[in-house]
């Protein structure tokens, strides 16, 4: 089993990660987790901070010569804005800086200040702050270095923004990466990308906020990924888990979820073929999983976005100061963060399924998780023997 756990705030000296459970020999870089730290920061509506914000970090733990060593690891991704904000966010001292006491609608100021008796919402709003997905990327590079090595690739692209959608047809691979990460909106259709944007500026002009959907599709899986035998370690059941885990994230679905509803059963599943000695299907309604495990290729699910609850054209709230009507405070914001919503999706998915690989297959090197899996893919190949007549 891996795990990992962060801390920190939005606007605190740092973020950590550690993350434990990756055998040895998996190869790991700084300049991999900056890519990708680096990609989340990318979007079409994305505000200032995105602008000077650098994602300093550095691996203190568990790494020797570009290697882990199969003990935990560490990571530290430095705020660069700190000395502006360390009189406000001081681990020690007074307080200081303004009292926030109208809490934004749609965010966790409220409930957490009722939860936690707090009488100013930034103890709230620093670590229920989308920054925190910094930590959650740094910990996705790390299962997608240990995918790589497996075959499995993960990629992930936006299907719509506000009212513009891409094709429902569209499908990228691991090849159309760097093209998808070129579009401002991370959208491989051009005219529904034109789409986005101008959406997003006219939302911008108004003060407001869009959200959106994102697709996460994995490349090279194997068949039986999680399993049927328990609620909690079905794979469908963990993806939702952790894409519902993300800011904003209010859907979740696994390959046409949605549009299944309204079928009949006819329609709705992937028929079973045996074609030139292997198993097949003509069609990916199911997303690549059934029963609570992947049934081999691909697998692809979509996350739902609501827009941002920070707002210059700010909401109607009570200042629980006076219990008086009041506009909700505002944080630098973004118009539109689905973009890199959709490469933190693409993290949390890899970490999942880095996760049910070593749940799986284990071993303490990256060599011993190999062999179990190149094993395990024979014995399935050669698990169909259909009967001579």
């Amino acid at each position: 089993m891996i795990r990992y756990l962060t801390a920190g705030e939005s606007h605190g000296p740092a973020l950590t990660v550690i993350a434990e459970g990756f055998p040895a020999g998996v190869p790991v870089s700084t300049k991999r987790i900056a890519d990708e730290l680096a990609r989340r920061r990318l979007g079409f509506g994305r505000g200032p901070r995105m602008k000077i914000e650098r994602d300093a970090l550095e691996l203190l733990g568990g790494v020797r010569f570009g290697r882990t060593l199969g003990s935990p690891i560490s990571i530290v991704i430095r705020n660069s804005e700190w000395a502006k904000w360390e009189r406000v966010m001081s681990p020690e001292g007074n307080p200081a800086g303004n009292v926030l006491t109208e809490p934004r609608p749609g965010h966790a100021d409220l409930a957490g200040m009722m939860k936690y008796d707090f009488a100013d919402a930034r103890n709230v709003l620093e670590r229920a702050s989308a920054r925190e997905t910094a930590a959650r990327t740094a910990a996705g590079a790390l299962a997608k270095a240990l995918l790589d090595e497996i075959g499995i690739q993960v990629v992930s692209h936006v299907t719509s923004i506000g009212t513009a959608e891409a094709s429902p047809g569209l499908r990228p691979t691991p090849g159309d990466l760097e093209a998808i990460d070129a579009s401002p909106v991370r959208c491989l259709d051009p005219e529904a990308a034109a789409g986005m944007a101008r959406q997003i500026e006219a939302a911008q002009a108004d003060g407001d906020s869009l959200g959106g959907v994102f697709e996460v599709i994995a490349y090279g899986l194997p068949t039986g990924l999680g399993s049927h035998v328990q609620w909690d370690r079905k794979i469908d059941a963990r993806l939702a888990y952790h894409l519902m885990s993300i800011q904003a994230i209010k859907g979740v679905e696994i390959g046409d979820g949605f549009a299944q509803s309204h079928m009949r059963g006819t329609e709705a599943h992937d028929e079973i073929f045996f074609e030139d000695g292997e198993l097949r299907r003509h069609s990916d309604r199911a997303g690549g999983t059934e029963g609570g495990m992947t049934i081999g290729g691909t697998l692809r699910v979509r996350a739902a976005m609501k827009p941002l609850a920070t707002l210059k054209k700010a909401l109607r709230t009570v200042d629980l100061a006076t219990g008086e009507p009041a506009a909700a405070f505002r944080e630098r914001t973004d118009a539109c963060s689905v973009p890199a919503a959709a490469v933190v999706g693409e993290a949390v998915v890899a970490w999942v399924l880095a996760e049910a690989v070593l749940e799986k297959f284990g071993g303490d090197t990256l060599g011993d998780l190999q062999g179990a899996i190149e094993a395990y893919r024979e014995r399935t190949r050669q698990r169909i023997r259909p009967l001579s007549r």
